[in-house]
């Protein structure tokens, strides 16, 4: 403590009385986090003070306002030059943070009750997920993933943190999740061990599959469990494809897991990483959040606000802030009388998809080239095919037939339905039969 940054070694401190559990759960670099009183803050007090001269924050101005160039300017519409090429907070645009929050209660009921954190801007979900690992994660620490995950979280978590990933069975033999390989390989990883991350991402990438109701009530009982064994853990819930819900199949969740987690146990953190990104069909702006649950309601806002504290410290000294353009943009739109109505509309054009790749994928004369991972929701299904390897068939798809998925294991190809027109799938599904004849 005593080599740490005073202002570090304050909030700690205020951690360890509100929730000495997430004291602990911090990486290294996590406890010696702070956000500086350096030229940020004296420019807020600045903003504030300053009724003569402002010469604190590093633009350029004139005429009483940023300075730009037309040829820049001129293609900004009806946005304000400050609200597009100025910084932007390290935790993001005020407003936005509270557009968020309120889309967040609305979309998730089950945290109209629950004490939790003011979302934070980040560059996408991408950069919450390694900010969630510079803050809970030191070289060595174990994971716990589904074995169907999104390639970059090896990167992310692996290779950038020095973590190391363990899996658990995605899909029960019978269809639908494995709650209890979950269960038992959560309790098996906990023995010896103070604390665990654990990352759930539904609607998963590659499958493409959200829980139903009770897997996800079997999900949160299995945390909770195990938290009151005395595990400390921080359970990351990557919403990357939130509120993408076809129910095919069966009726799935349509809650973020966050929502059951938040507020239920001094040893469980959970922290949800969403954004703007795919549920706002604005993938390039990069704009995401994390948002903090924990497990204490009563000391909820002193330890959300010193992992905001910590969290905008990191930023800082990472990116700095998330371009106010895509902020300003994805603000204007949440405020936006139509945006549901958008948002639907494009939901069903992705449903119709989903829905002729489930009907088309499951066809009979398909059976000896592949069996079909379930999937419900998102952009993607997963299948697993018979007597070739998915790599070869991947490379013999694309010279011979000109056609391109993604092979995720020797055995497993990604199809994304997010980019296919309705009447694109039936020769999609033919030309991955024939290749699979054709290798075999």
């Amino acid at each position: 403590m005593s080599k740490l940054n005073p202002i570090a070694q304050s909030l700690n401190e205020k951690l360890e009385e509100a929730g000495p559990e997430v004291l602990s759960m911090l990486s290294e670099y996590g406890r010696r986090l702070y956000f500086p009183k350096g030229i940020i803050s004296q420019t807020a007090e600045a903003k504030q003070k300053a009724t003569r001269f402002n010469a604190t924050i590093g633009i350029s101005t004139e005429d009483g306002g940023p300075m730009s160039l037309a040829s820049i300017s001129n293609q900004l519409g009806d946005v304000s030059v400050a609200d597009a090429l100025t910084y932007a907070p390290p935790a993001g645009r005020p407003g936005l943070r509270d557009e968020w929050r309120k889309k967040l209660l609305v979309e998730n009921p089950s945290l109209s009750d629950k004490n939790f954190g003011q979302p934070i801007v980040t560059s996408a979900i991408t950069h919450g997920l390694s900010l969630a690992g510079e803050l809970f994660l030191d070289p060595g620490d174990v994971m716990l993933l589904p074995d169907k995950l999104w390639g970059n979280y090896r990167l992310t978590f692996e290779v950038h943190h020095g973590a190391k990933i363990e899996t658990f069975p995605f899909y029960r033999s019978e269809g639908g999740m494995d709650t209890d390989a979950f269960a038992s390989r959560l309790a098996e990883l906990a023995i010896g061990r103070e604390k665990l991350v654990v990352l759930l991402n539904f609607p998963n990438n590659p499958t493409g599959y959200m829980p139903t109701d009770a897997e996800g009530d079997a999900l949160a009982a299995a945390l909770v469990a195990q938290a009151e064994k005395g595990t400390k853990l921080v359970v990351l819930c990557d919403d990357a494809y939130f509120g993408l819900f076809y129910h095919l199949g069966g009726e799935s969740m349509t809650e973020s897991l966050f929502g059951k987690l938040a507020g239920q146990h001094p040893n469980l953190l959970a922290v949800k990483l969403d954004g703007a990104t795919k549920e706002l069909f604005v993938w390039g702006l990069r704009c995401g959040f994390i948002t903090f649950g924990p497990g204490r309601p009563e000391t909820a806002d002193v330890v959300c606000d010193a992992l905001d504290a910590k969290t905008r410290g990191a930023i800082r000294g990472g990116v700095s802030n998330v371009p106010q353009l895509s902020q300003t943009l994805v603000e204007r739109a949440l405020a936006s009388p139509t945006l549901q109505q958008e948002r639907d509309e494009k939901c069903e054009v992705l449903r119709i998809r989903a829905e002729r790749v489930f009907q088309v994928a499951n066809q009979s004369k398909f059976a000896d080239s592949w069996s079909v991972y379930p999937f419900n929701s998102g952009y993607f299904m997963l299948v697993k095919v018979n007597g070739v390897d998915a790599e070869k068939l991947r490379v013999h798809l694309l010279d011979e037939h000109g056609v391109g998925l993604i092979a995720t294991s020797a055995t497993d190809i990604r199809v994304a339905f997010s980019c296919l027109d309705v009447n694109d799938v039936e020769p999609l599904f033919d030309a991955l039969h024939q290749a699979i004849g054709e290798l075999s």
